[in-house]
């Protein structure tokens, strides 16, 4: 992803200057990034970091580095923060790590392996979920470790494809969502080096007449994050989406606040998460 997304400067020109202030600045005094309410929050620390990698600009990463390190291996952490934690001593090129952290993270990981072989949020779970198991399979990619077991993370995965082609989290749910099976198609491509055909075209079935992805076949309006995981989830496929282009960067556009993105229409507050995946869906579009 971050590869893609070293090519929005591209496309941002001059206003590439003013993002990347914009993320500096999300960082607080003790090295994490700032949620929307401003509390250091290591989820948002991700984006603000790679958003920064993205646009190739500096870190500050002796003030992040004592953040993170503060935070051991993840006692206490729940499993999404746990996974964060991982991707953020990725963005500082492992920077302070010591493999004695590197293996309690990732035996903290493996607590929430669910029976079917996925991962959930919740420990000793009957059955993975797609988000979760996406995230534990980046979380070894950044922690340069091999995922235990992939097969069965695949059969978890498939075991959530909806009817109508898509994926979601839920079995007992009958419609896809955007995110989930652009995670899916991803996650399969990693471990399988295929992606099931039929869900290249759920995902271009999502796409608003107004331009970017909706997230759901009944969502009212497009968002970044669809709009970015689809795009990604479709190149990564070689789905072509060049005659959805132009309206998908008019959409984009429209979310630009000066400094940085919101999320989509109805939002009107900028943040450094939305901001990474305008930055991503910029690359794509780029290309």
């Amino acid at each position: 992803m971050l590869q893609v997304a070293r090519l929005a400067p591209n496309l941002l020109h001059e206003a590439g200057d003013r993002v990347v202030e914009f993320l500096q600045g999300q960082f607080n005094e003790d090295g994490g990034g700032k949620n929307r309410a401003g509390e250091s929050d290591l989820y948002y620390t991700v984006f603000t970091l790679d958003g920064l990698i993205a646009m190739q600009a500096q870190l500050p990463i002796d003030r992040v580095s004592r953040y993170l390190q503060q935070l051991g291996a993840g006692e206490g952490l729940d499993f999404v923060h746990l996974c964060c934690l991982a991707r953020c001593w990725a963005a500082m090129a492992h920077d302070g790590l010591d493999a004695s952290t590197t293996d309690g993270i990732l035996s903290r990981i493996e607590a929430f392996r669910s029976a079917d072989g996925g991962y959930n949020a919740t420990v000793d779970a009957s059955c993975g979920t797609v988000y979760h198991s996406f995230l534990a399979l980046g979380a070894y990619q950044d922690l340069a470790r091999d995922l235990p077991k992939p097969n069965d993370v695949c059969n978890s995965t498939y075991a959530l494809q909806t009817e109508d082609g898509g994926f979601t989290n839920e079995k007992r749910a009958y419609e896809g969502t955007t995110t989930t099976t652009a995670a899916a198609v991803t996650l399969l491509r990693h471990l399988e080096g295929k992606s099931p055909e039929q869900a290249g075209a759920w995902l271009r079935a999502q796409v608003h007449p107004e331009g970017g992805f909706k997230a759901a076949p009944r969502a009212p309006m497009p968002d970044l994050l669809s709009t970015a995981t689809a795009l990604h989830a479709l190149a990564g496929m070689h789905v072509a989406f060049d005659d959805v282009k132009e309206v998908c960067l008019d959409f984009v556009d429209s979310l630009w606040t000066g400094q940085a993105f919101c999320g989509h229409w109805a939002d009107d507050v900028h943040d450094s998460e939305y901001t990474y995946y305008a930055l991503l869906s910029l690359g794509h579009l780029s290309l």
